[in-house]
């Protein structure tokens, strides 16, 4: 009798402890940032494979982030390979004085654009909009902005008047992006779950996560924004804040 009551209570403290740990088990948090401003942004330039070094407000508004992620104790750090994310990651990691090396995933690259790769933004954005219907790429950028229009639609547009084949429609992008976050949250998890920096793009974040949002985006990324993305133990993305720039902001009072 002694015995079967020994067995019963190992058992019922098995399955509370499974139980519990189930319960408390820790979620990913993503915090999912676009590069530092390049010089391509500041001459309006298109810049999706194509790279250019951040300039200095670039590095500047990163060093900011590192410091308002000072709080933030990061147990992984991810980027794009592209110059501008990786530079960003790195920079913010020294900002905030973690030392940790930065995972590079061509997956977490921005939109690719073809043949207008380092053209004016106009020469593309231009026919995108007439292709949609729109007089000019003013128009286009205000629904755009007012979130009249949504990103997927732009992108597949973009794809569709662009003649080398070359650039990427939003169900590509999406795919990656979403497969590249998919595989950093378990790598996490399977460590015991944590905060992770993940350096990306602007184009490239919004179109990961536009499915996942009740509302439309309204306008492209910041510079240095983040966006939070809580990974839960049941495998699930809840996008907690996008293009956050909270944490820059913090970081800019530090330095007063």
């Amino acid at each position: 009798m002694k015995i079967k009551k020994f067995i019963k209570l190992v058992s019922l403290s098995v399955i509370l402890s499974a139980s519990i740990a189930q319960t408390f088990a820790a979620d990913v948090n993503l915090y999912v940032t676009r590069h530092g401003k390049t010089m391509f942004n500041n001459v309006h330039r298109a810049q999706g494979w194509s790279d250019t070094p951040l300039t200095k407000p670039g590095i500047e508004v990163a060093e900011q982030l590192g410091r308002g992620l000072k709080d933030v104790n990061f147990i992984a750090a991810y980027s794009s390979d592209l110059g501008r994310a990786r530079q960003t990651a790195r920079i913010v990691l020294d900002s905030k004085g973690q030392s940790l090396p930065v995972n590079e995933m061509e997956a977490l690259r921005e939109t690719c654009f073809g043949e207008y790769e380092g053209d004016l933004d106009p020469n593309m954005w231009g026919p995108a909009g007439k292709h949609l219907g729109y007089p000019s790429h003013k128009e286009l950028m205000e629904d755009f902005g007012k979130g009249k229009i949504r990103l997927n639609k732009i992108m597949d547009a973009i794809a569709a008047v662009e003649k080398s084949g070359e650039a990427e429609d939003y169900k590509k992008v999406k795919t990656r992006m979403q497969t590249a976050l998919k595989v950093i949250a378990e790598s996490a998890k399977a460590n015991g779950g944590g905060d992770v920096l993940v350096v990306s793009h602007g184009m490239a974040i919004t179109a990961m996560v536009e499915e996942w949002l009740d509302t439309p985006v309204k306008g492209g990324l910041g510079n240095a924004s983040v966006t939070k993305i809580r990974y839960t133990d049941d495998g699930k993305f809840i996008v907690e804040s996008l293009g956050d720039m909270s944490y820059v902001e913090k970081g800019k009072a530090l330095d007063k």
